[in-house]
């Protein structure tokens, strides 16, 4: 049998983890790993790749304990303790609720209040949760204002971060750590966040409402589409923007330095910056009928392609699953909706990879026909929602991050 890098054979798996196969067997009987029919004519079965792996760093913990906590650092056993998502089963869960329900019933301002307070606002309410209410940002956004005109041509999220030290060094209240301030800080950042996405010097109404007004007027019903996007965004458990995130505020960070330090992460072209990396190869492609030669081709030189397949989600990113989708809906004629389809499915046919949310936003913001860098300004606007989150989990704490480092350098001498 091949398995697939998400499957293991029997063999490999009990190889894998040391033991017998009469051992794996066991495993699977008590529901430690997950196993399924092969297919073919032996009826052989597989077992998932990732039961197996969790249970080898289990072990590698009883016996090796600071091994264990080296790993731990890249893709390994939860550092922290959070309530705020839960991955699990190829799905995830902001507070016990199904995300993607959320995306369909919910704006992002009901989320945040859900993840920052655990109130559930429904959909149906007419007004913004309290927390939206009375922001004070016009007089800040006044204030900054001058700032802002000066400013050469930026992409949103390089505003961003321009912008939130000098709003920072303004806002006084924010230094007030206790939650329901943080909360309401929380707010005054995402306000600020999304008027300087659109370049606006009053007040935003709903987040996505606003973003839809400037970046796509004609089409009232893209607000729906932002505000699932932004949702979808909002956390994704300890990625390595949150736990930047969670290291400043363990610090004593006020909420603008915690943004600030997820966005620096978020930056990065392994985190939120690939997004450039999937329109970099999207502009390559340019056709639909040349996805499978320009894919193929750049597996022959040795190069990556980006967007596709997450360690988290064997089956497939559910995120990108719902924008892909979404934006089908929502443009069916559109190019880049069709430039997207067959990217995907020479991804499927040469990788058997599935696309990644990285992937589905740049598909979204193809194919509304949003503005430059729209694609991480969704991911920063979102996930800003996940840091202020995580920010008052580690206030609440009181507890300094602080790992220790293993030297490896030259000793002392004498």
């Amino acid at each position: 049998m091949n398995s697939s890098p998400h499957y293991l054979s029997a063999q490999e798996a009990a190889q894998e983890l040391g033991i017998s196969l009469a051992t794996l067997y066991s495993y699977v009987s008590r529901g430690l790993i997950r196993s399924e029919e092969a297919g073919g004519p032996r009826r052989r079965r597989r077992y998932r790749a990732e039961d197996v792996q969790r249970l080898k760093e289990r072990k590698e913990l009883r016996r090796d304990p600071t091994r264990a906590v080296e790993k731990a650092l890249h893709w390994g056993a939860p550092l922290l303790e959070s309530a705020i998502t839960l991955i699990q089963d190829g799905r995830f869960y902001y507070r016990g609720h199904d995300v993607l329900a959320l995306a369909e019933r919910c704006t992002i301002e009901q989320v945040a209040a859900l993840i920052w307070t655990e109130e559930e606002t429904e959909s149906s309410a007419p007004d913004l949760p309290e927390l939206f209410q009375a922001t004070q940002m016009t007089s800040l956004l006044e204030q900054l204002a001058p700032v802002r005109a000066s400013w050469p041509r930026l992409r949103p999220v390089e505003a961003f971060q321009a912008i939130l030290p000098l709003a920072g060094a303004l806002d006084r209240t924010a230094y007030d750590l206790r939650p329901r301030p943080v909360a309401r800080t929380g707010a005054r950042i995402l306000h600020l966040l999304t008027a300087t996405a659109v370049g606006q010097d009053a007040l935003p109404a709903r987040i996505a409402e606003t973003l839809q007004r400037r970046w796509v007027p004609q089409d009232p019903g893209a607000a729906r589409l932002l505000d699932g996007a932004l949702v979808l965004c909002a956390d994704h458990e300890l990625n390595v923007s949150a736990f930047t995130a969670r290291c400043a505020a363990s610090a004593g960070a006020a909420p603008y330095g915690v943004v600030q330090a997820g966005l620096a992460a978020l930056q990065g072209v392994r985190h939120g910056g690939y997004t450039e990396r999937v329109e970099a190869l999207l502009d390559q492609v340019e056709a639909p009928d040349q996805a499978e030669e320009v894919l193929a081709a750049r597996l022959k030189r040795g190069e990556p392609i980006p967007g596709f397949g997450h360690p988290l989600y064997p089956e497939g990113d559910l995120r990108a699953r719902w924008l892909l989708a979404r934006a089908e809906e929502a443009r069916p004629g559109s190019p880049a909706v069709a430039l997207a389809q067959a990217v995907t499915q020479a991804a499927q046919t040469l990788l058997g990879e599935r696309p990644t949310l990285d992937f589905g936003l740049v598909t979204l913001a193809r194919a509304l026909e949003l503005p430059p860098g729209a694609p991480l300004a969704l991911f920063a606007l979102g996930r800003t929602v996940g840091w202020i989150g995580h920010a008052l989990e580690q206030y609440r704490s009181q507890q300094l991050i602080r790992p220790r480092a293993r030297y490896v350098g030259v000793l002392p001498v004498g």
